[in-house]
């Protein structure tokens, strides 16, 4: 929801910044020399228009995140065939790891399940829980990006794992490697996590985390990578969770404030 409370920051960074990025290039008359990755984002397919998304489906951003970096995917775009560069696009889904950052659900789960393991913390909220994701592990997408620079020409790729799990599922499998089952109660904004074997609520919903135009599903489909780059994803989604909340426990033991 970030991107709405700073929409115009948003563009500027994201849209504008790719830009310039790819204007210094040119002005420095780097164009036969250097190769640009653009870091794109499943966010542009937003209110999708088909399941699975490919690198052909139609784009329909709902965010200003997202509308900035349809931008960005454009402009660079763009260079490519106005200027012979090479420029490509990584139209990544979800990618997660212990080095995600604090604001974003996965990490803000994992850290706060950490915490209630280690009783530094009782229960912690969050927004939409039936928001579907394809998560994959941020160190499989990082070899994608590195193998989308070594091709003889550029071309754009979707990665992706083609699996798709909810906020909610995120949730009950964190949990559920720290030895507690996470049983729901109520409905939308009233509805709880508890802990079914110590009857505490660990979960909140909290209206101020929705987005006021929701991506409510997600699934890519990286058959373009697996042919041409033979790419294709090694962490499950169990190790993904559990590697994170384990980190996160191992982080907090020694600082409990980070």
């Amino acid at each position: 929801k970030i991107s709405f409370d700073l929409a115009e920051y948003t563009a500027d960074v994201d849209g504008v910044g790719t830009l310039r990025l790819l204007d210094a290039i040119k002005t420095c008359g780097l164009i036969n020399s250097v190769k640009f990755y653009q870091a794109s984002t499943s966010e542009l397919f937003g209110k999708v228009q088909e399941i699975p998304q490919k690198e052909t489906t139609p784009f329909y951003p709902r965010s200003p995140y997202g509308a900035a970096k349809l931008y960005a995917y454009w402009i660079v775009v763009n260079f490519r065939e106005a200027y012979n560069l090479f420029a490509v696009n990584g139209i990544l889904f979800n990618h997660e790891s212990p080095r995600r950052g604090a604001n974003f659900v996965t990490r803000k789960i994992s850290r706060s399940v950490a915490k209630i393991h280690l009783g530094q913390l009782d229960c912690f909220s969050l927004g939409n829980l039936d928001a579907k994701r394809d998560w994959g592990h941020a160190r499989d997408y990082v070899e994608a990006m590195w193998l989308m620079l070594q091709t003889d020409e550029p071309e754009d790729f979707v990665i992706a794992t083609g699996e798709v799990h909810s906020v909610r599922e995120f949730v009950e499998k964190s949990f559920k490697h720290i030895g507690k089952t996470i049983v729901w109660e109520g409905k939308n904004e009233n509805e709880v996590g508890r802990c079914k074997e110590t009857g505490k609520i660990h979960v909140t919903v909290n209206h101020k985390y929705y987005r006021p135009t929701e991506v409510d599903f997600l699934q890519g489909d990286c058959t373009k990578a697996r042919q041409k780059l033979n790419w294709k994803p090694r962490v499950t989604f169990d190790e993904l969770v559990r590697e994170m909340v384990d980190a996160d426990v191992e982080l907090m033991k020694n600082n409990p404030n980070a």
